[in-house]
Formats: C-alpha cells, structure tokens, sequence
C-alpha cells in the first residue's frame, strides 16, 4: 500500500465533506475533553478524602451556662472541673484516640471572631456563650461511633459532632457531579460515533465510482477502505489534541496561574500536572481508535466495499 495515495484520498475526504468533519471533530473534542474532566476529578476527589480524612476531628461540645436551660442533654447544668478531667481521662485510655485537644470559650470565640467576624450576628456573641469542648483526633476516622457511643448522652456533654459526615456530603455531590459528566460525555460521544458513521458513508458513496474501478484491478477491500477509515481515525486525532489541550489550559490558566486556584483556594489540594499529563495518552488513543472502529463498521455494515 503506497502511503502517498492513502494520505492524498484522506486529504480529499476531509476537504469534501469539511462540514461534517467540523463536526465530528467538535463533538469528539467535547466528549473528551468531559471524558478526561471526569477522570480528573476523581483523582481530585480521591486526593481531598486522603488530604481531609487525615485532618478531621470528632468534637465533644461542653454544656455552658447558655445552653443548660434550653438543651436537654445540658439539663443538670453547665459542666464541672470534675467532669471535664474525667472526659479527658476516658478520651485517653481509648484506643481509638491519637490526639486530644482542648479549647476553652476564649479560644472558640477568637476561632468564631476569625471566622465570622463580618456577620452581624457576630458583635451580639460574647465569650461565655461559646462551647468549651474537645477536639479528638482518632487513628481511623471511621471509628467516630465509638467516640459517640461512650460520650453521647454523658452528665457535662452538649453533643458530639463528627465532621465526616459533612466532608462525606461533599464528596457525594462531587461523585453525582462525576457521574453526570460522565454520562454527558457518553452521549457527546455517541453523538460522534454517529456523525462518524454518516460521514464515511457520505464519503465513500461520492468516491463508489474510485472504489469500484479498485476493485475491478484487484484492490483489497482492506486497501479501499484504509483511506475512508483514516479520515475518521484523523478528524478524531483532532479533536482529541483539542481536548488534551483544553485541559492542558484549565491546568494553566485556571489552577496554576492566571485565575489561580490553587493561590486562592489553599485548602484545597488540587491534582498537578501528573496527573494531567497521564491522561492525555489515553484522551489521544481513544479519539483515534473508537473513530477508525466506527468508520470500519460504517463500511462493512453498509457499503459493503
């Protein structure tokens, strides 16, 4: 097979049929560029859980004077020296525990002051309105049950909070996001798959007179069909070099520099340039090869060449 030949014929089948071959190319951009998005947000979401799951803490709240009047579990009043020395006692015989730490109301209203001091509501808060409470660090965060379970319900406790469950709330909505760009890209690249088809069967039924004066010389059906599957397999190379750079410019421009969220959202460990890298390999052989499978189909599905 003479390469010249096979690439002059994709070169006129792209050039011929240029507006089906933008539109393959945009879809297959789109669906991939949500493809490797999608990939890319689960090692984000994979990375925040090993980042927060190492920094989370179950808190024991302390009954004060504010709360023993309106709470119920605060109904013997606030919580004494004694109790409090016994709290922490309990909390480090446990197994479970790694680290303790203690903070008084002094120290929750500056963490509040911090925090909130632009809320109104914040020069109506005084010091002795704050919780005292213990911050407890476990070995395995997935054991906060057994921290609930001994101090929930204990003479001097308000509650007991553990804040997994609020990091776990993120996490589901990151996965259901996860899930709808997946199944978005699934039907952009059906989408392709399908102007795919119609393109090399547009293309090879303009050029049936080409491929039947081959076939008449002998020509293998291999040979007629290369070119026609190439130029799927090439107007996918397109589009997936599109998408591999659309994510190379959200990386840049959006992460690192430019918008910068990694300067201006510090909590959040954000995915490097590893991991963008790793992926567009596979974005590239993808937009190669399921193109090339469809326009191989397309033909012998069709036209029977």
């Amino acid at each position: 097979m003479r390469a010249q030949f096979v690439l002059s014929e994709i070169g006129v089948g792209l050039r011929r049929n240029l507006t089906m071959t933008f539109a393959v190319i945009v879809s297959v951009a789109l669906s991939l560029a949500l493809f490797g998005g999608s990939l890319l947000l689960s090692d984000q979401v994979g990375k925040m859980k090993g980042y927060w799951y190492d920094k989370i803490n179950v808190s024991i709240y302390l009954c004060n004077k504010s709360n023993a009047e309106s709470d119920p579990n605060c109904a013997k009043g606030a919580v004494t020296e004694d109790q409090k020395k016994s709290i922490l006692t309990d909390l480090q015989k446990m197994p479970v525990v790694d680290k303790v730490t203690y903070e008084s109301q002094d120290q929750a209203y500056k963490h509040y002051k911090e925090q909130f001091g632009n809320s109104p509501l914040a020069a109506s808060i005084t010091p002795d309105q704050m919780q005292e409470s213990y911050r407890i660090k476990l070995k395995n965060p997935e054991q906060y049950q057994v921290i609930a379970s001994a101090f929930n319900g204990r003479d001097g406790v308000q509650s007991v909070q553990d804040q997994k469950s609020i990091l776990d709330n993120l996490f589901t909505l990151l996965g259901y996001l996860n899930l709808a760009a997946r199944g978005v890209m699934a039907v952009m690249l059906t989408v392709a798959m399908l102007l795919i088809v119609n393109t090399v069967r547009v293309s090879a039924f303009s050029r049936r007179r080409e491929t039947g004066i081959m076939r008449l010389v002998g020509a293998s059906g291999f040979y007629i069909q290369a070119p026609f599957i190439m130029e799927a397999a090439v107007a996918g190379l397109i589009g997936g070099i599109l998408a591999s750079s659309f994510l190379v410019v959200v990386q840049y421009f959006v992460i690192d520099h430019g918008v910068s969220l990694s300067t201006k959202l510090p909590l959040i460990n954000f995915v490097g340039w590893d991991a963008v890298i790793t992926k567009i390999p596979l974005i590239l052989a993808v937009s190669f090869l399921i193109p090339a499978l469809a326009g191989l189909l397309a033909l012998r599905k069709y036209l029977k060449v």
